[in-house]
């Protein structure tokens, strides 16, 4: 630190540390941010516009990052409203499910047929089962399945009690066994 206050920048250094800061805290959950763009989009192209615009958005917001947070679950929350707003310009269309809030999950296990099924899946026909399902079901089998969260920071980042995270999770599951099933061609077998 220079001694001399008037060549001191510092706007540059404040500017520095929290630049620094965001690096080491939100960049290494890079991957995991563009895994879930790219399960919403199912675009690689899309979800890597969308990385680029969350990222500019969380460092933007970073002043309101407290430390101790769950930073990952923080810069999920932002990808996915990313997504969000994406597909409100550019897929009206987009499959979504009506949610029954209050209905409680009917399993939050997997039952023996659905994780056999799926466990000896082969990635590349679980991957065009995910791409089936509404976005709903996929964001909720990413973040669980894939990003390993629990249902607590899953009910942060969707923005829903953890009841409607778990119904929601079986219910997910369950359309993702049906579809593989279609698929490879074991059902009612």
């Amino acid at each position: 630190m220079s001694h001399h206050g008037w060549n001191n920048r510092p706007d540059d250094e404040v500017r520095k540390d929290k630049y620094e800061s965001f690096e080491t805290t939100v960049l290494p959950y890079l991957n995991s941010a563009y895994n879930l763009a790219r399960w919403l989009t199912r675009n690689e192209h899309d979800a890597e516009d969308i990385v680029q615009e969350a990222f500019l958005r969380a460092l933007r917001s970073f002043d309101t990052f407290t430390v101790g947070r769950d930073a990952r679950a923080w810069l999920l929350t932002i990808v996915r409203n990313s997504c969000r707003t994406w597909h409100r310009q550019n897929r009206s269309h987009e499959t979504t499910v009506e949610w029954d809030v209050d209905s409680q999950p009917t399993s939050a296990t997997w039952s023996d047929p659905e994780a056999m099924l799926i466990k000896n899946a082969d990635s590349h026909l679980i991957g065009q089962a995910m791409e089936q399902l509404p976005i709903e079901y996929r964001e909720i089998l990413v973040l669980r399945e894939l990003e390993e969260l629990s249902y607590k920071e899953i009910a942060q980042i969707v923005g829903v009690p953890l009841g409607t995270v778990m119904s929601r999770l079986s219910r997910a599951r369950k359309e993702l066994y049906i579809r593989l099933c279609q698929q490879t061609g074991e059902m009612g077998r």
